[in-house]
C-alpha cells in the first residue's frame, strides 16, 4: 500500500512537472509526420525549442547537425553586433579636401572617407536619404566659400580593401539587389532601379524606360528582357560583377507588369562622388577633375593623398535602427558591414566569418566547427549551423538590455517573432514566441534539400510550429 501511494505521488509530481511546459505534446507526432513528407524524401529538417528563461531544451531533432540557415544567420549577426558595437554605435563618413582654398577656388581634392555605413543614402532613414546627403555636403563647401574644385572628387572605400563579395555568393545572385556586395563607401544600399515597358505580345523584347539613379556613362547595360505572358510575373535577373562596366539583364518581365525591378550596383563608391559631383555643378559649384576611387587610382598605380582637412563628419543612425531594417527586409548589405566593422575592418569576409566563430566560442563554449560560415547574411549556400547552437545564441540574447530592440527586429510569421530564411532548396524560421501558459519560447526550425513547393512546405511546417501556441 505504502508503494503505491509512492507511485502515485511520482506519477502526479512527474505529470505535474511536464504541464508546468507549454503543452507540446503533439509536436513528437506532428515532427515525425513532416520528416516523413514526400517533400522532404530526400532531405533533412531540424528542430530545436528551448525555454527561453531557463535555457531547458523542451523539444530536439537533428539539432547537432550542421544545416543551411540561409537568412536565419542573421539572427546571429545582430546578437553578436549588439553586443561588440552597442545598440548606439554609428558609422562615421568624413568629407574633407587636400591641397589650399584661395578665393574660393579650392586647389586639391575633395575626399568622401566611407568607414562601411550600410545606410549612407537610403531611404529607410530621414537624414540618411540620398537627396538629404547631398545637400548636406554641397552647403558644406558653399560655407566654406568653395566656389571651384580644381582637382577631383575622390570616394576613399579603402577601407574593406578591394574585395566585395563574401566567399560562396553565386553568379546568379550577385547582379541582383539582394546580392548587392559590401563597400566602404556604401551607397543608396548599392542597388539602382531599372523600369521596363513590356512588349505587345509574349516573347517580344520589353524595353527599358528609365534608370535611377542614372550610373556614370561607362557603365553599359544589356537588355536581353523579353515579354512574358500575364500573370508570369517578375522573372528578370541581372549578371554582373563588382567593378564591372557592363550589366547583362536577362529573363522575362511579364505584359500586365509595371514592377520596377532593383539590382546591384558593380561601384557604389563611385555612384556616391559622381552624384555629389553632378550636385555640386548644378549648384554652381565648378569642378575640372572627375569622380574617382581610391580603389581605382591604386589600381592604375596612383597613390591618393586620402587625408585631408575635415570639413564634415556624418554620423549613421543607431546600429539598432539598422538592426531593424536589416531582419525585417533581410537586407544582406547591413549583414556583411556589420561583420567587417565587428571584425575591426578584416579586409575580406572570410576572415571577418572568423571572427564570429572565436567570438561565439569564448563567450558561449560554443565549438567553431559549429559555425561553419563564410558570411553574415546567409546568402551563401555553403553556409551551415547547428539548430542547437543558433537556438543557445538566441537565448544568450534574451537576458541582454538591448534585446527588446532585437526582439522588436524580427519580423512576425504565423503569429510568432521569427526571422525567415529561404535560398534554393532551404526553408528556415528561428525566434522567439510566447506559449499561452506564459512560457517563453526559443524556436529554431531547419528544412534543407526539399522538394517542390515552398509554399506547401511553409505551410506543413507552420502547421507543426501551431503545436507550440
Amino acid at each position: 500500500m505504502r508503494i503505491k501511494i509512492l507511485f502515485t505521488l511520482l506519477f502526479v509530481s512527474c505529470f505535474g512537472s511536464l504541464h508546468s511546459q507549454p503543452s507540446i505534446h503533439r509536436l513528437p507526432k506532428l515532427w515525425e509526420s513532416l520528416e516523413q513528407d514526400p517533400q522532404l524524401k530526400y532531405g533533412l529538417a531540424s528542430l530545436t525549442v528551448l525555454n527561453a528563461a531557463s535555457g531547458q531544451t523542451l523539444f530536439a531533432r537533428t539539432a547537432h547537425t550542421g544545416m543551411a540557415p540561409a537568412s536565419t544567420l542573421k539572427t546571429v549577426t545582430s546578437i553578436t553586433a549588439f553586443e561588440v558595437l552597442g545598440q548606439d554605435y554609428r558609422w562615421q563618413t568624413k568629407l574633407s579636401y587636400t591641397g589650399t582654398i584661395k578665393n574660393g577656388v579650392l586647389s586639391g581634392d575633395l575626399i568622401v572617407q566611407g568607414s562601411g555605413d550600410p545606410s549612407l543614402g537610403s531611404s529607410r532613414f530621414e537624414k540618411s536619404k540620398s537627396e538629404a546627403l547631398l545637400s548636406r555636403w554641397v552647403s558644406c563647401l558653399k560655407q566654406a566659400g568653395i566656389h571651384t574644385v580644381q582637382g577631383s572628387i575622390i570616394a576613399d572605400d579603402s577601407l574593406f580593401g578591394s574585395q566585395s563579395l563574401p566567399a560562396g555568393w553565386v553568379w546568379q545572385d550577385i547582379g541582383n539587389y539582394y546580392g548587392a556586395g559590401y563597400s566602404a563607401l556604401n551607397w543608396r544600399e548599392n542597388q539602382v532601379s531599372v523600369r521596363f515597358q513590356a512588349g505587345k505580345r509574349p516573347g517580344e523584347a520589353a524595353s527599358i524606360e528609365s534608370v535611377s539613379p542614372a550610373l556614370p556613362a561607362h557603365i553599359r547595360l544589356i537588355n536581353e528582357v523579353s515579354t512574358g505572358t500575364a500573370g508570369s510575373g517578375d522573372n528578370v535577373y541581372a549578371f554582373s560583377a563588382p567593378y564591372t562596366h557592363i550589366i547583362y539583364l536577362r529573363g522575362t518581365y511579364a505584359s500586365d507588369l509595371t514592377k520596377t525591378i532593383d539590382i546591384a550596383n558593380p561601384d557604389p563608391a563611385l555612384q556616391c562622388v559622381y552624384e555629389l559631383s553632378g550636385s555640386l555643378k548644378k549648384a554652381g559649384v565648378r569642378v575640372s577633375g572627375a569622380a574617382t576611387t581610391a580603389r581605382a587610382l591604386m589600381a592604375a598605380g596612383h597613390k591618393p593623398e586620402l587625408s585631408g582637412r575635415q570639413l564634415d563628419v556624418f554620423s549613421s543612425p543607431a546600429l539598432s535602427g539598422i538592426i531593424y531594417w536589416f531582419n525585417q527586409k533581410s537586407i544582406n548589405l547591413y549583414g556583411e558591414s556589420m561583420l567587417l566593422t565587428m571584425a575591426k575592418h578584416e579586409q575580406y569576409a572570410g576572415a571577418a566569418a572568423e571572427f564570429l566563430k572565436d567570438y561565439w566560442y569564448k563567450k558561449a563554449g560554443i565549438d567553431k566547427r559549429v559555425l561553419a560560415i563564410y558570411d553574415g547574411s546567409g546568402l551563401s549556400p555553403e553556409n551551415r549551423i547547428t539548430a542547437q547552437a543558433m537556438a543557445q545564441i538566441l537565448q544568450f540574447a534574451a537576458g541582454k538590455s538591448w534585446y527588446s530592440s532585437f526582439h522588436n527586429s524580427l519580423p512576425v510569421y504565423n503569429g510568432m517573432k521569427l526571422k525567415s530564411g529561404n535560398i534554393k532548396n532551404v526553408l528556415c524560421y528561428a525566434g522567439y514566441h510566447t506559449a499561452k501558459d506564459g512560457t517563453p519560447l526559443i524556436v529554431v526550425a531547419f528544412t534543407n534539400n526539399f522538394n517542390g513547393s515552398v509554399r506547401t512546405l511553409r505551410q506543413k511546417l507552420f502547421g507543426v510550429l501551431d503545436a507550440l501556441k
